[in-house]
Formats: structure tokens, C-alpha cells, sequence
């Protein structure tokens, strides 16, 4: 399954005689002898990390076990030890296949509980088939459903992991990507339903902050999953090669051309909308779009232009990071300067306006400008 591919799966006891082992594994010989007993310390393990999740790499594999001790006096050494693990490359993100093995681990035990299904050699050897089927199933599609007996059923699936979020920052314009109706009508947290009615597509995560009288983190992590833009009619963007989707697939045409039409009017053009978006070059501002293509724009939301064209990736923002050349301290702030901090983020933290940065930015001979 993509990143979360399983190699091998091994099923290892501990012999009251021989020691730690390998009972079985599929495919058989994956893990050779070198590498278990470089690892065998934490499949077979002391009590300290007895069921708890263990990963460990070694030789270029990354294995995966719970190791489990049954005590009780019926069981030779009076203690039942074993660890149904799995095993993959070493670059392979695993966080995936934690709650497989985790639950399987649960399931085995649950089996030995009831009936004595590993301590019986008989039952035991079912082991080898199921193995078999996991590794088969969990790669081709991800679960699993495995009959063991009239009373228990094995049901696994993979749930890949999500990818972190967006890390929201206080110059960042959260949009609405679905309705907004939809986003109310949900059960969200209280700070969430607080800050809703301010998300406009327009306002910026500091001006939802104050306006909401919500604490500026908060804010943050309320819409760390929404698609962010800025935008000032000062801005620049560029297309990307995606905007060549607007002309190929009629799909996104429609929806593009429903999207930015201005309330009221004809439906606007593609024609009009694809030279729109072609027009935005680098040092062509959107108050410059407008004004050499005011005939395009009559039946076209500018606003709205832009936030599909970000949402959909069929243009970016370029942006603007003063940068200080000399170590004259008259340049405020100085450590705003470094070419790491774009306007957005200036104008947020000083509360100084694009007009005003510009102005103090274009009288300073020590500092420069960057678009990136």
C-alpha cells in the first residue's frame, strides 16, 4: 500500500529451551539469522516493554512488534512469551501499521486466552496460512477480513495517515472551499463557531483575531485545514503550468467560469477569464490586471478570479522581502529585513500598511527588495 507497504510478517517465540526464535515467517527466510539476533532483544523482551508498541530498524528493514507475556503456571518458565510483528524497508513510514499490530497482537491474545490457540501445536500451525492471507490482503488493499474460527473473526484496515496541516500564520486569509452553510451547520467547537461568521475569503487571520475578540492561536488552529491566499489589489501572481486545465478539461471551465462571474451579470467568458489569468505576470499587480483589461473584467470578480486560481493551483502569489545590504541600524525594524519576512508578515507584525511599508521601504537606500 504505497508508503506502508509490508515485507514480511514473523511470528517469534520464546523455547523453553532453544531461547528467542523464529517460529514462522512469510515469506520464509526474509529475516535472516544476522538480523534477528541483532534485534531479538526487542521481539522477545524483559517486562519493562512487554505489550508496548516497539519499531526498530536495523540492516535496512524497520520491524514492527508488540511483544506479549502470558504468566501462568501452566506454561513452561510459567510465562508464555511471544510477538507477531511485521517488517519493512527501513524508509517506509510505519505510523500506519502501528494499530495493525497493536490489534493483532490484542487478537492472538484473546485466542491463547480462550483456547490455548498458541500454546497448542496443532492450533498453532494455523498461524502460517493466516500470515499468508494478512500479508497478501493488507498489501493489495489495504484490509483484511480472516475467519479463524466459528467464534472469532480477524477485521484489519490500513489508515494511511493524514498529512500535518497547513501551519496558519497571522498574515494568512483562510477561504471557504465547500459551502459555508454546510461548515455552520456541523458540530464544531464553540471557538470555531466564533470565528466562522469573520472567514470572508478577505480577512486575515490577526484582523479575525480582534474582530472576533478570540486569542490569536486559537485563531490559528481553528483553520489550520482551510486554503489560505492574501489579497491586495498591490499584490503580484504569475500563472502556474495547471492553468492549462482551464482550456483542456470543460469540467473545471464551468466551474471556474460559475465561480468568478460577478452577482448580476452574463455569464463571463473563458476567453475574457483565460487572458485574465495569462495577464498575470511577474510585476503586473492585480490593480494593473484591471486596468489594462477592463473590457475582460466588466463581467469577472476580480476577487474571485484570484481565489480560484489559488484554490485550484492555476496561479501563485509572488512575494515581496525587503532586504537589509548594509548594517546601518536606521533600517526599522532591522530584524524584519533578512529576506526571510515577506510584506504580509511585515504589515502584520508592525501594523503598518502595504502604502506605508512601500514609502519607508523606497526612501531607505539600504534595503532591497525581493520577489520570490
Amino acid at each position: 500500500m504505497g508508503m506502508s507497504r509490508i515485507e514480511c510478517i514473523f511470528f517469534s517465540e520464546f523455547h523453553p529451551t532453544l531461547g528467542p526464535k523464529i517460529t514462522y515467517q512469510v515469506p520464509e527466510e526474509y529475516i535472516s539469522r544476522e538480523l534477528f539476533d541483532t534485534v531479538q532483544v526487542y521481539i522477545i523482551t524483559k517486562p519493562e516493554l512487554q505489550n508496548k508498541l516497539i519499531t526498530v530498524t536495523a540492516m535496512e528493514k524497520k520491524l514492527i512488534g508488540c511483544p506479549v507475556c502470558i504468566e501462568h503456571k501452566k506454561y513452561s518458565r510459567n510465562a508464555l512469551l511471544f510477538n507477531l510483528g511485521l517488517v519493512c524497508d527501513a524508509r517506509t513510514k510505519t505510523c500506519a501499521l502501528e494499530p495493525i499490530v497493536k490489534k493483532l497482537s490484542g487478537y492472538i491474545t484473546t485466542l491463547e486466552l480462550e483456547s490455548g490457540f498458541i500454546s497448542n501445536e496443532e492450533s498453532k500451525q494455523k498461524l502460517l496460512p493466516i500470515m499468508s492471507t494478512l500479508l497478501e490482503e493488507l498489501n493489495a488493499t489495504g484490509a483484511c477480513t480472516l475467519p479463524i474460527d466459528e467464534s472469532n473473526t480477524i477485521n484489519l484496515k490500513l489508515i494511511e495517515q493524514r498529512r500535518d496541516p497547513l501551519i496558519v500564520q497571522e498574515y494568512d486569509v483562510p477561504v471557504f472551499t465547500q459551502c459555508k452553510d454546510h461548515f455552520i451547520k456541523s458540530q464544531w467547537d464553540l471557538t470555531t463557531q466564533q470565528i466562522l461568521a469573520y472567514v470572508d475569503g478577505f480577512r486575515h487571520i490577526q484582523k479575525i483575531s480582534a474582530e472576533a475578540d478570540v486569542e490569536l492561536n486559537l485563531v490559528r488552529i481553528a483553520v489550520q485545514n482551510l486554503l489560505m491566499f492574501s489579497l491586495q489589489y498591490s499584490n503580484v501572481y504569475c500563472t502556474t503550468p495547471k492553468v492549462q486545465s482551464l482550456i483542456d478539461d470543460r469540467s473545471v471551465q464551468a466551474e471556474c467560469l460559475s465561480y468568478v462571474t460577478k452577482q448580476g451579470q452574463k455569464r463571463a467568458c473563458l476567453r475574457d477569464v483565460f487572458q485574465l489569468y495569462c495577464g498575470l505576470t511577474p510585476g503586473t499587480t492585480v490593480r494593473d490586471l484591471c486596468s489594462r483589461y477592463s473590457q475582460q473584467v466588466q463581467r469577472v470578480d476580480e476577487r474571485r478570479l484570484i481565489q480560484y486560481g489559488l484554490m485550484k493551483g492555476l496561479i501563485r502569489r509572488l512575494q515581496k522581502y525587503p532586504v537589509k545590504v548594509t548594517r546601518d541600524e536606521r533600517s526599522r525594524p532591522p530584524r524584519l529585513y533578512t529576506g526571510c519576512h515577506s510584506y504580509d508578515e511585515i504589515c502584520c507584525k508592525t501594523g503598518m500598511s502595504y502604502k506605508e511599508l512601500d514609502e519607508r521601504l523606497e526612501n531607505d537606500p539600504n534595503i532591497i527588495v525581493c520577489w520570490k
